[in-house]
């Protein structure tokens, strides 16, 4: 039976899992190599080995009723979407209110985690760890990596002929924090992605001139959508989700592609992705646009080669005295602490998870990696609904198929992923797809047609409305009593 748990990380999901596990009467211990917890939200004046970092004007993408714990809804008084610091401040009032800290070893990094010889029988784990130089080993029934994978940045030198050449300044975007040494300089933007365009959008008000380069384009989405309202909120709704896999794909990429440029068309910006109709993630950014049109942000391609001073772009244009190269090229996933790499990447290098939790070859499912998925969703409700279905799994109440059939439903899964959303984002996933899952595995998914029959005010707001998180605490282990009424009070809360 499991019952002493390892938790990596005092993140967003490092928080969530420890407390799965209070809740099932387990006993967690999280391991956390920071002083504070928090994971990437804990914002620091310098990037730190080993850990996420982000700049100082980060705001939220997801709105506060869609992205908050399913059953600790935010305060009535923040805004729709947050910065760093309030978001921070929340994960603080949550870690506080279910007495989380005091099961957190903080300044304790996690440098091996590896099975005990008879893992095979007890399914238990090594776990050696750091502190203050003084090692520690302990043992464990389960695992919950929760590391979170915005920690090791991708910064692809060998992609750019002539970067050694490069006279100017360059760094990975996990280094920018602030704009103002960009003053009066010509910036140099790599990668259209959320950080990307951030930075770009904020460089543009110190800088004399940003360029801002993207390979494959994106959609660009404001956060505020139809008459004001938040776009997750309108556009995460189990009813769309329904239309969308009903509708012949052709009519769905249509309606996806009329939707994105409903408010300009990307052609006419230099953004249109190249493959229009795939449902990679898109950049939420409410300014690029306008800085664009006011032409202090230029889109350009990719690079072909960097010289000197200048660089030249693949449509043949060559950008003169450029100053700085930002890379925001984003991250690779990491787990120096295994010491069995293949537990996690078991085939070419991929992540190859079942329900993108769990790795399908143990011989005892006491493992769980917690986070490493995205989807047009938030990350925190997400986290908390995969550390309920890991700690079922744990316990033995969510049986698992054999171990074929485990890697035939990843291959299918991949198959999908491939199709709409491109090669390139094999953790991306949909949101209430992958949320309804999981929540059936472990008796937590309502019944639309329960409600509809016993209360329909309800059934409506949970179809036709936003699938917020306290949808997965109407029934089932973990209910939430408040849970009925934080779904018919969510726009008052908006408002």
């Amino acid at each position: 039976m499991v019952q002493r748990v390892a938790v990596v990380g005092a993140g967003v999901s490092g928080l969530a899992a420890t407390k799965c596990c209070l809740e099932e009467g387990l006993e967690p211990t999280c391991f956390e190599q920071s002083e504070d917890i928090g994971g990437l939200w804990c914002y620091t004046d310098q990037a730190q080995e080993g850990r996420a970092s982000i700049y100082r004007t980060v705001f939220t993408n997801s709105c506060k009723e869609m992205m908050c714990y399913s059953d600790f809804p935010f305060p009535d008084d923040h805004p729709n979407y947050m910065h760093n610091t309030r978001l921070q401040h929340y994960i603080r009032k949550y870690a506080k209110h279910f007495n989380l800290l005091q099961y957190i070893q903080f300044k304790t990094l996690v440098t091996k985690v590896k099975k005990r010889p008879d893992f095979s029988v007890t399914g238990q784990w090594e776990v050696v760890t750091q502190r203050d130089g003084k090692e520690e080993t302990a043992v464990f029934d389960a695992v919950m990596v929760c590391s979170g994978h915005h920690v090791y940045p991708n910064l692809p030198i060998t992609d750019f002929p002539g970067i050694q050449k490069f006279k100017g300044h360059y760094f990975h975007s996990r280094e920018y924090k602030e704009p103002e040494k960009f003053r009066g300089k010509k910036v140099l933007v790599i990668g259209l992605g959320n950080s990307g365009s951030d930075i770009a959008v904020e460089l543009s008000t110190v800088a004399s001139q940003v360029y801002l380069s993207s390979r494959s384009g994106s959609w660009v989405m404001s956060r505020v959508w139809d008459n004001g309202y938040p776009w997750d909120m309108l556009i995460l709704t189990r009813f769309r989700t329904w239309l969308g896999n009903i509708l012949p794909r052709a009519l769905s990429d249509w309606l996806y592609v009329r939707s994105m440029n409903r408010f300009f068309k990307h052609e006419n910006f230099g953004l249109m992705p190249l493959d229009k109709t795939s449902r990679k993630e898109p950049v939420f950014n409410d300014d690029l646009p306008s800085r664009i049109a006011c032409g202090v942000v230029v889109m350009k391609p990719n690079v072909k080669e960097f010289r000197e001073t200048s660089v030249l772009f693949q449509d043949g244009t060559v950008q003169d005295d450029v100053d700085v190269v930002v890379f925001a090229t984003g991250y690779s996933y990491s787990y120096p602490f295994m010491e069995d790499h293949s537990i996690i990447k078991s085939r070419d290098n991929q992540v190859t998870l079942y329900k993108g939790i769990l790795p399908p070859q143990l011989e005892k499912p006491t493992m769980a990696v917690i986070g490493l998925v995205q989807s047009l969703g938030p990350i925190i409700p997400t986290a908390d609904l995969q550390c309920r279905w890991a700690i079922k799994v744990f316990q033995g109440q969510c049986s698992l198929p054999p171990v074929s059939e485990m890697m035939d439903d990843i291959d299918e899964k991949m198959g999908k992923k491939l199709k709409w959303y491109g090669s390139s984002t094999t953790l991306q996933t949909d949101y209430i797809t992958y949320m309804d899952e999981l929540a059936s595995a472990i008796g937590v998914k309502p019944s639309m047609l329960k409600l509809l029959l016993t209360d329909p005010r309800l059934a409506l707001e949970v179809v036709f409305g936003p699938c917020t998180p306290y949808q997965y605490r109407l029934v089932g282990p973990g209910k939430w009593n408040g849970a009925r009424k934080a779904i018919l009070t969510q726009w008052d809360r908006t408002l």
